[in-house]
């Protein structure tokens, strides 16, 4: 795992001095403090900070909603209501800062995700680590025929063999390159933010990332979904861990009627409730799509 000796030293610091407190905390999150999990060939996550529990979503909602959650008998109760009726705003009491090692090519998938706090290692002032994301060869894939964003089947053989020499001899010949032009020995040497445009998209960068846990779900939903990108989904099913540990009510909520259920159309509905009386419907007569027809049938066959 990429973890420099300074950051394994600076672990180690933090997770020797005890901080008593009067703010509340979540156990299950002290014991990921500062401990970074490791995701991909040279990545990781860990916790830097964050605030809030599951009691904090419930009074947040409680002084929202006044009288009206009296009738909520438990936390757990409360909290599996607030996301079964997508309220928002008492998610936004938790927030978390975490420490990503990530390749650049998945760093840019991530930024869309425009509701968190970003700060990144700046190549402009530093000089990038010689670390690259190569592809454990089960994660070479073809192009899918059926999804211009998707894998097909994995290559194989000499194939597969082939593009992961190219990956290799790319990166290290272009970090070769980025290394000469920044170099002062017997010349000027290129400004590091200009030499940074010749490395490659899999080499590793870092960042801190703030972000409530209303917005956090939201990307959770998206990223640690079955057909998001392999080399996102496993930095969010890292995250995802932490989370069930941080705030388990909340995330036992998330999983039930966000990431394990699914959104129907007003059509599709109808075509549910059709063959729930017994019609024989197919994708002519359902009104549906024959791309919408076939997502609704890869959800009733689960």
């Amino acid at each position: 795992m990429g973890l420099s000796p300074d950051q394994l030293a600076e672990i180690a610091e933090l997770r020797s001095e005890a901080r008593p407190t009067l703010r509340a905390t979540a156990p299950g999150i002290e014991a990921h403090l500062y401990e970074a999990r490791p995701v991909l060939d040279h990545g990781f996550v860990r916790v830097v900070d964050y605030m809030g529990d599951d009691a904090a979503i419930c009074q947040a909602a409680r002084v929202s909603y006044g009288r009206g959650t009296k009738s909520v008998q438990n936390d757990e109760g409360l909290i599996r209501y607030l996301m079964r009726h997508w309220h928002s705003t008492p998610f936004e009491m938790c927030e978390i800062k975490l420490h990503v090692k990530l390749p650049v090519f998945v760093a840019r998938q991530w930024i869309r995700h425009r509701t968190a706090n970003v700060n990144e290692y700046s190549a402009r002032y530093s000089i990038l680590d010689r670390e690259f994301y190569i592809p454990a060869p089960e994660h070479v894939a073809a192009q899918s025929e059926v999804n211009n964003q998707g894998r097909g089947a994995t290559l194989e053989g000499e194939e597969a063999a082939r593009v992961l020499e190219m990956l290799k001899a790319d990166s290290t010949r272009a970090y070769d390159n980025y290394q000469s032009m920044i170099s002062t020995e017997g010349q000027q040497g290129l400004a590091r933010e200009l030499a940074r445009m010749n490395l490659p998209a899999n080499i590793y960068t870092q960042w801190y990332w703030k972000v409530d846990l209303h917005n956090l779900f939201h990307f959770l939903r998206l990223r640690a979904d079955a057909h998001a990108q392999y080399e996102i989904r496993v930095y969010a099913e890292e995250i995802c861990k932490v989370v069930a540990d941080w705030v388990p009510f909340a995330y036992g909520a998330f999983e039930e009627y966000r990431l394990g259920a699914q959104t129907l159309s007003a059509t599709a509905l109808d075509c549910v409730r059709r063959m729930l009386k017994g019609e024989e419907l197919t994708q002519e007569t359902s009104g549906l799509t024959k791309r919408e027809w076939r997502e609704l049938d890869a959800v009733l066959k689960g």
